[in-house]
């Protein structure tokens, strides 16, 4: 690193707003979860379980292979089709794609023993950087609210 250059090392949910802002028509949806990150993290990172509660688009979804935080995943949706998804999954950050699919999850610490989570994704379009607008934001909304009723019922 060059002496003099700004660093920087935005939270999980900043780095989704950031990754998010470069993909047109993405929408994150945020909110504020009552339980620890610790609580609420494994239930979003346990992706062949938990996850497709919280994400119910996602009905199974299965690990093929890991290696550290990168894998490749099969998803089936609840609509009937079929995704091979890569990316990265590591403490506090998800990001999944398929050729037609984008899924990112951040959770922070929110400060006061609560969680900060955030939420995008939607259909791809291919060869671009953009997502099919259509029903993600009230998605998003769906997803905080199940995540928080699965979180309540932890405690």
């Amino acid at each position: 690193m060059t002496a003099g250059w700004p660093t920087a090392d935005p939270d999980p949910v900043r780095r989704l707003h950031a990754l998010a802002a470069g993909v047109r028509n993405a929408h994150v949806t945020e909110g504020v979860v009552d339980a620890p990150v610790d609580v609420v993290w494994p239930l979003i990172a346990d992706l062949e379980g938990e996850f497709g509660r919280i994400v119910t688009d996602m009905a199974r979804v299965r690990v093929i292979s890991r290696d550290g935080d990168r894998l490749e995943a099969s998803a089936h949706s609840r609509f009937g089709p079929r995704a091979r998804f890569s990316g990265v999954l590591r403490p506090g950050w998800c990001w999944l794609q398929s050729r037609f699919l984008l899924i990112g999850v951040a959770a922070a610490d929110h400060g006061d023993g609560r969680t900060t989570v955030a939420f995008t994704g939607g259909l791809r379009v291919p060869g671009r950087a953009a997502l099919v607008p259509l029903g993600v934001r009230a998605e998003g909304r769906r997803n905080l609210a199940r995540l928080a009723a699965r979180t309540a019922a932890r405690s």
